[in-house]
């Protein structure tokens, strides 16, 4: 394969490896086992670096919404005569997709049910009205601003790159301004593109690992009689990666653009159902209050830590902190993935719709699903959670649907969901993974989308097998601590870069 970089061999092997290291049993390695060392790299740099966590995801938000207001808002993201390669739905669709798609099914109903039970303030009684408002609340911020602030930033600082300066398609080279060109060719560069590439690579198969886990639950859960078993989880996984390496294999404008459109149908199939069938009045008032307090509450919650309280600090570490190193972590597939498809906007119009558009849906699903879940546990008496104790978190989203009228319905459409998702994703990171991997090319060869494709699927089946899933999980997040550091550079070089571009463009000319 001729068109790949160094980047894929290294990253190939470097998988391989670590796949092999999860499989071995901790009985054998012991303390030097794949858990137990990425369990306590990740403990030390969370307790050590939850602070700077913290303040760079609210850094990188601050820096995508500065730019909105800035003269640099006009710049488009490729020449000033492009213009955009996918219509505004289809857009928001394949960014949605890839961004956190599947997340949102999995975690809709469980999340707030969660912090309902487990409460984000120490002090406050669970399952109480203040702690039915603060659960929607904190799922809001996990899932809202922050997270599209930092896939906004790494976006945009490729397809400017890309695109207007016509820089290969690769992490590395958005600090070609900063760094220099000598040190971005040489080892630093491949040590920066490799870092991406193995985020990018275990963060997805963890996701694929835990898409297999929630369709095997809900099949379990739906059908009497049917185990949720590894021979279950392996058929799934078997049957998707069939379908997305199919899928892959189309191209970028078939596969994924088809799929990504009947994503969003079926998402808002689902949640229409959800809504006009479950307590819609309550739904409604739940969003529109926790929306409110969302916003007038984030500049707070933004840099909350409370180091006074351990069991508050504890809370935050878990949650709060964990997203924010989990945001990071996909970042570069993220990134990379909307960066290709947004060829043609202007950087104002790109970030508003980066974070806008995701965060006010989301902020709707979790109203609905965590909602109804939160309205049958607070009026109806219903104990979902202790389903979610019992069989696992997966199952939330199946429990709750069975108290709603067509519960039977929306089970089959939400599965239907999860697998679109679940394929629409790994698809996207197969064609990263490929991007990253041959030098920033737009269309990487099939044979490569073909190997990262194996590897993700095979990651995710041995690891279920072993469950390794968590260590693995762990492990794409640790890498989210060195590319932070990777990120914060991206900002200053495009910053530079916008400087030196303001003094050869007019920028009071629109379009420009």
């Amino acid at each position: 394969m001729k068109q790949v970089s160094k980047v894929f061999y290294i990253s190939l092997v470097a998988a391989i490896l670590f796949i092999i290291w999860g499989v071995i049993p901790e009985d054998i390695l012991g303390t030097a086992s794949l858990t137990n060392v990425t369990s306590t790299i990740q403990g030390f740099i969370t307790e050590k670096f939850g602070w700077f966590y913290l303040l760079s995801a609210t850094g990188f938000l601050i820096f995508a919404i500065y730019l909105i207001f800035s003269k640099y808002g006009k710049l488009k993201l490729g020449k000033p005569d492009d213009e955009p390669e996918y219509p505004y739905i289809t857009w928001f669709a394949m960014l949605f997709s890839a961004g956190m798609g599947i997340g949102l099914v999995f975690w809709g109903a469980a999340e707030p049910l969660s912090h309902f039970h487990n409460t984000p303030i120490i002090g406050q009684e669970p399952m109480s009205q203040s702690a039915a408002r603060d659960a929607m609340k904190y799922s809001f911020f996990h899932w809202g601003l922050h997270p599209w602030g930092i896939y906004a930033v790494l976006a945009l600082a490729l397809a400017y790159f890309k695109f207007r300066k016509g820089a290969p398609g690769v992490i590395s080279a958005a600090l070609v301004p900063l760094l220099g060109e000598k040190r971005i060719k040489g080892g630093l560069g491949t040590l920066i593109d490799f870092i991406a590439v193995f985020a990018t690579i275990f963060g997805v198969a963890t996701s694929l690992g835990l898409g297999a886990l929630q369709i095997s639950s809900g099949l379990s859960y739906s059908i009497d009689g049917l185990e949720d078993t590894f021979g279950l989880q392996l058929i799934i996984i078997a049957i998707v990666t069939v379908l997305f390496m199919t899928s892959a294999m189309t191209g970028l404008n078939k596969g994924i653009k088809y799929l990504s459109n009947a994503n969003i149908v079926l998402a808002l199939l689902l949640m229409l159902m959800v809504l006009f069938l479950g307590p819609t009045g309550f739904i409604m008032d739940y969003f529109t209050t926790t929306f409110g307090s969302y916003v007038r509450d984030l500049p707070y919650m933004s840099f909350r830590l409370n180091p006074f309280a351990s069991e508050e600090y504890t809370w935050i570490k878990d949650w709060t902190i964990f997203y924010w190193a989990w945001w990071i972590s996909w970042a570069p597939f993220v990134g990379t993935f909307i960066a290709r498809v947004s060829k043609g906007r202007t950087i104002r119009e790109f970030i508003l719709g980066v974070l806008l558009v995701p965060t006010v849906f989301g902020a709707l699903w979790f109203s609905v699903f965590g909602g109804t879940a939160i309205s049958l546990e607070f009026f109806g008496g219903v104990d979902l959670f202790t389903d979610v104790s019992n069989l696992g978190t997966e199952v939330a989203l199946f429990s709750m649907l069975e108290h709603i009228p067509l519960g039977g319905i929306m089970t089959v459409v939400a599965l239907l969901l999860i697998s679109t998702f679940f394929i629409t994703s790994a698809d996207s990171a197969t064609f990263v993974l490929g991007m990253q991997t041959t030098h920033g090319s737009l269309n990487p060869k099939n044979q490569v989308k073909f190997v990262w494709g194996i590897i993700q699927a095979s990651a995710a089946a041995v690891l279920l097998w072993t469950g390794g899933l968590t260590a693995l999980q762990t492990a794409a997040i640790i890498a989210a601590f060195p590319f932070t550091i990777i990120m914060i550079l991206m900002c200053f070089s495009l910053f530079k870069e916008f400087k030196a571009e303001a003094k050869v463009v007019d920028l009071k000319k629109k379009n420009k």
